[in-house]
């Protein structure tokens, strides 16, 4: 499981250097910092409006993978198993104080059991 988080955080933070990376170059609207990086040639490899279609499109897909990523580590570090509840549906509890019907028949059974519910009062406050 934790070869799976690991790898899951690699992709999320190379996704998410990618749709920065991507974000910078693209234009804006009446920015021309795009072009200081020389994606402002008619002459490159995609044509005057096929790099801005190419990254937009290429941005989404990182944007997507960023977000399921996110969503898979979200769900994997809410994953909390669960006890079972056993055969009979119940979680079996110990009682807490113990019946006078189970103390021995002699007397200092009856003492303990009669000292035990009553509150010490040799407890400093």
């Amino acid at each position: 499981m934790l070869y799976l988080k690991t790898l899951i955080i690699v992709v999320q933070l190379l996704s998410a250097l990618g749709v920065i990376g991507l974000v910078l170059l693209q234009h804006g609207k009446g920015a021309d910092m795009g072009a200081a990086f020389g994606s402002g040639a008619s002459g490159s490899l995609f044509g005057a409006t096929g790099s801005a279609n190419f990254l937009s499109r290429t941005t989404a897909v990182l944007a997507a993978v960023f977000f399921v990523t996110t969503l898979t580590l979200t769900y994997l570090g809410a994953y909390r198993a669960k006890p079972s509840a056993g055969v009979l549906g119940a979680t079996a509890t110990a009682p807490v104080v113990a019946s006078a019907a189970s103390a021995p028949a002699g007397g200092s059974g009856a003492l303990a059991a009669s000292a035990a519910s009553v509150p010490a009062t040799d407890v400093p406050k």
